[in-house]
């Protein structure tokens, strides 16, 4: 079992990727989590997180700074600061900071899969993902 854990901000572990960076507030690697992973993502401009899904886990997408456009399966909607998303077990999905501020989300998934915390399918070359944000 897990004991409870305090993180100050610069604690906290992060990856840059490609448009935007990952804040691992909670997974098994660093608090022995069983079925909570949480990110903090922060989306440059023009950056996202393209079609992907997670195939056993729920997850929830909550705004807490900036806008970003929210696709969940083929419906996307902007969602600003105060806004979530709730995305099933294998839906595909996808985020992207289309405006010229940084936003940031916060990443909540269950349950924990693997050492990572989450598992991941990127479909962004896939028909129809691939071609899906240039149609709608």
């Amino acid at each position: 079992m897990s004991q409870g854990q305090f993180f100050a901000r610069d604690e906290v572990q992060r990856d840059a990727l490609d448009g935007f960076e990952l804040g691992w507030h909670s997974r098994p690697e660093t608090t022995a989590a069983e079925q909570l992973v949480v990110i903090e993502v922060k989306l440059d401009p023009g950056g996202g997180h393209n079609f992907h899904r997670h195939p056993n886990q729920e997850e929830v997408i909550y705004v807490l700074d900036g806008e970003i456009e929210q696709w969940v399966d083929r419906r996307k909607q902007t969602l600003t600061a105060g806004d979530s998303a709730f995305i099933p077990a294998a839906m595909v999905h996808a985020s992207f900071n289309v405006s010229a501020a940084p936003a940031k989300v916060l990443a909540i998934l269950a349950p924990c899969i693997g050492a990572e915390g989450y598992e991941l399918d990127e479909v962004h070359e896939q028909s129809p993902w691939n071609g899906l944000r240039s149609s709608g």
